[in-house]
């Protein structure tokens, strides 16, 4: 409970909902045991009216006993049906409030934590797998409201019509109820113990549960290598594997129910047979009636159902518990990167001073002492061999992860007193590896954009090249280009990229290695069109031919996280370095081609 405690804001939240639910409870149940009551009095006037009925044998009173012993069965048949209709239309209510308020807290509970993702910081989403965040805002969520609903209204409907059963027993007869109630310590005691096996075994099922979704996401996501490599047996036996785990540990659950209730059916049923057995010694000293026995066994067996419905409240609660603790974790999950206060329009200036960074989970330095001046509407290109840091820098320049040492300045003022949402949002970033949504091309296109404007993304597409193979499919910009863009090619992904970059018309563009898919003709095509875009805009070019950056402004050579030569590219080719090197080779590697 103490996991769950978390949950009582949305009580609170709720309150006029779930007040009236639980009256509807009270009342429901009060109506529950009142038939108990009318059948007493039924069964007690059955006796009389029989004894009546020898008494006056053979005298013509006797039809008159037949006729109003018939007119009060049916009255009393009658009050104990009105009973049970009032009864449904108030379960009818209960459920109308509970159940409903379980699925309005459902649907907070999961924008909370889908809003709380979209808070967190890159580093966050290296060290957890997707599966697992999925599984942690569907099943999770599902097993928090099963206690939120049914759990909850179920617990209470129990303790209620316990207390009103006992207490309607101990009225009658406290000698009877006593030893009716006998069993009562022992389930107590087998609940307790039942507990604790449902708490681990829940927890492991939940725990297996989300690396079972870890697994079939990624086998999705990664389903072109799978068959190019011809390895779907090999896949579909890790798959058996994992679900025979987790059969495993859901049936090692269902043992333990599987003995838990045929025990409570056994003691509810031993409890009525000392009922009749006690009953029947209390009527024989006159303490009672037999309709007090008849009324007993009907409370005793009514309390099977709130010793039946007590295990398997206590399971949800289990599992809910075992769901929040989870889900808690990552609710308590604070991003590394503090939100900045400034929220402030960028004219392109980037000042990088002494910086370093080391990879957390690695311990691979990505950085190292490094320097940089970038004037407002340059263009700086950064080549190199691969793992060379360059794509850690430009993350590091959209604050993607915060600083070992040294500091980074837009404008004068340190990135980390920027608003991430406003730095983001100013800065058009290409990435190395392109992720377009299954959704249609124009809405790609537009995702930066608050609505979307048909203008701009057709130029954007013109601009980055791709507006050509656009229209040339059945439905233009409105065809839907599947899950990652999987029908779409490398090089028309990575336009659409660049496209989705420009329709923004931001002052600072940063491309990682963007060209890298496309033909010579078509990078010159989409190089051209960026010189006129990028005019007046600071640009950052991260390039392995150098083909696509000889125009930059400044050019810098980087090796093992350094800044190794910098300069323009006939600087470079003077000094006859690494960079040199570099270029010799790709002239060698284009004439062969």
């Amino acid at each position: 409970m103490k996991e769950l405690s978390y949950l009582n804001k949305f009580f609170i939240k709720y309150r006029w909902q779930v007040i009236p639910g639980v009256l509807f409870v009270i009342i429901s149940n009060y109506f529950g045991i009142l038939p108990a009551r009318v059948i007493r009095e039924a069964f007690d006037l059955v006796k009389e009216n029989i004894d009546l009925y020898r008494l006056y044998d053979g005298f013509d009173r006797q039809e008159v006993i037949y006729k109003v012993f018939g007119s009060s069965l049916l009255f009393f048949g009658i009050v104990v049906l009105v009973l049970a209709l009032l009864r449904g239309v108030f379960l009818f209510l209960m459920r109308q409030t509970l159940i409903l308020t379980s699925r309005r807290i459902e649907y907070d509970i999961k924008n909370e934590i889908y809003e709380h993702y979209q808070a967190l910081d890159f580093g966050f989403y290296r060290r957890n797998n997707t599966g697992d965040l999925m599984n942690r805002v569907t099943e999770d969520v599902n097993q928090v409201r099963n206690y939120l609903g049914p759990a909850i209204m179920y617990a209470i409907n129990t303790i209620v019509l316990s207390i009103m059963i006992i207490y309607a027993m101990y009225s009658v007869n406290a000698t009877l109820a006593t030893y009716s109630l006998l069993p009562i310590p022992i389930l107590a005691a087998v609940i307790l113990f039942v507990n604790k096996v449902i708490n681990r075994r829940s927890t492991r099922i939940q725990a297996q549960l989300s690396k079972l979704s870890s697994f079939v996401q990624e086998t999705f996501s990664g389903i072109r290598v799978i068959k190019t490599y011809t390895r779907e047996n090999h896949k579909m036996d890790e798959f058996v594997n994992e679900s025979n785990y987790y059969k495993d540990r859901t049936l090692d659950l269902v043992r333990v129910q599987a003995v838990f209730f045929p025990l409570i059916i056994f003691l509810i049923g031993f409890s009525t047979i000392i009922t009749v057995y006690v009953g029947g010694l209390e009527l024989s000293k006159g303490t009672i009636t037999a309709g007090n026995i008849a009324e007993f066994i009907i409370y005793v067996n009514q309390l099977t159902f709130p010793a039946m419905s007590l295990a398997w409240v206590t399971s949800l609660i289990q599992r809910a518990a075992a769901s929040q603790k989870r889900i808690n974790e990552f609710l308590k999950t604070q991003s590394d990167i503090p939100n900045g206060y400034a929220d402030q329009t960028l004219n392109g200036q980037i000042r990088i001073e002494n910086l370093s960074y080391t990879y957390e989970s690695t311990g691979i330095t990505a950085l190292k002492n490094i320097n940089l001046d970038i004037a407002p509407g340059t263009t700086v290109a950064l080549i190199g061999r691969t793992g060379s840091g360059k794509t850690t820098l430009a993350n590091m320049l959209l604050r993607m992860f915060d600083t070992d040492n040294g500091n980074i300045r837009y404008d004068g003022v340190d990135i980390r007193d920027l608003q991430t949402a406003s730095l983001r949002s100013q800065i058009g970033f290409v990435p190395q590896q392109v992720f377009l949504f299954s959704d249609t091309i124009a809405r790609n296109i537009a995702f930066g954009l608050d609505t979307l404007d048909q203008e701009k993304v057709e130029q954007a597409a013109r601009d980055a090249a791709v507006y050509d193979n656009i229209i040339r499919f059945d439905d233009g910009f409105e065809t839907f280009i599947g899950e990652r863009g999987v029908t779409l090619s490398g090089g028309q992904k990575q336009r659409l990229s660049i496209a989705r970059a420009l329709v923004k018309d931001p002052k600072i563009l940063i491309f990682d290695d963007c060209l890298s898919a496309v033909d010579t003709k078509t990078e010159e095509e989409i190089l051209h069109n960026l010189s006129r875009i990028m005019d007046g805009k600071t640009c950052i070019f991260i390039a392995h031919r150098i083909s696509t950056i000889k125009n930059a402004d400044l050019i810098l050579v980087m090796d093992q996280g350094e800044i190794v030569e910098r300069g323009t590219h006939e600087e470079l080719l003077s000094q006859q370095g690494e960079y040199a090197n570099l270029y010799e080779m790709q002239l060698l590697e284009n004439a062969e081609q």
